[in-house]
């Protein structure tokens, strides 16, 4: 049972790309998978652990590729997508009974509180998830970096970045055959094999930060909850003082 494993982290922030809520469609949210995330959100909460979110919205519109669109205002549909996305994984969470706040960058009172890093805070502490919407509030940057900046804000301990691979690899594995995965790999091993944990942004900001992070496979059932408890799940990138190593 969940709640007989111990948390390895006081507070988390989660990072979810909105391509991962698609499953195996090809627009939108794939209920199962949703039913899925936020059963293993609603169990890592029951934990004890803080937990936050970032939810992308790739799913729906990816500002960054409208072709013939501005790319400000691009991103700023973009933006408008991740608050759907952060909207619907408040409701299935909450209908795991765990109570859930979205908070918005773009202020939209109807359906978000705005952020405020001290109530965001506050609700972590008082036991709700807290999922972050609408990105930074600015044009010209990623989730990734919206992800980077909130854990930073919030105090997190580290982050996770879901996705659907189960690491980072030193070559692309769907290439090449021999390709290894790391189990740790530090922030300046990482630069220079360019192995594109997340957009460049986001990756300066954990990196100045010391911020840690952990890439692992999010349709791997109970992987949410493997990875809070310290299992060795995924790649971490740790920083430079440590070694990096490849996994066995």
């Amino acid at each position: 049972m969940a709640e007989s494993r111990k948390p390895a982290y006081k507070r988390i922030l989660l990072k979810i790309s909105g391509e991962a809520l698609m499953g195996t469609e090809t627009f939108g949210i794939n209920p199962e998978v949703l039913s899925t995330v936020a059963t293993e959100i609603a169990d890592a909460a029951n934990l004890g652990i803080q937990v936050a979110v970032v939810v992308g919205g790739g799913n729906i519109f990816r500002g960054v590729s409208a072709r013939g669109m501005d790319r400000a205002t691009g991103d700023y549909v973009g933006m408008l997508a991740t608050v759907m996305n952060a909207v619907t994984l408040q409701e299935a969470i909450e209908r795991r009974g765990v109570v859930t706040r979205v908070q918005s960058a773009i202020p939209m009172s109807q359906l978000a509180e705005p952020y405020i890093r001290r109530r965001a805070i506050r609700h972590l502490e008082k036991g709700r998830v807290v999922i972050f919407g609408a990105g930074t509030g600015n044009p010209f940057f990623t989730t990734d970096t919206a992800a980077a900046l909130r854990a930073m804000e919030i105090g997190a301990d580290v982050l996770l970045k879901a996705t659907k691979v189960d690491g980072i690899y030193d070559k692309d594995p769907k290439k090449y055959p021999d390709a290894k995965r790391y189990q740790t790999v530090t922030f300046t091993d990482a630069l220079r094999q360019d192995l594109e944990v997340m957009d460049a942004t986001a990756f300066a900001l954990c990196r100045d930060n010391e911020m840690r992070i952990i890439v692992f496979n999010m349709t791997n059932r109970g992987n949410i909850e493997r990875v809070v408890c310290g299992d060795n799940v995924g790649t971490v990138v740790v920083k430079d003082t440590d070694t990096t190593r490849f996994a066995s």
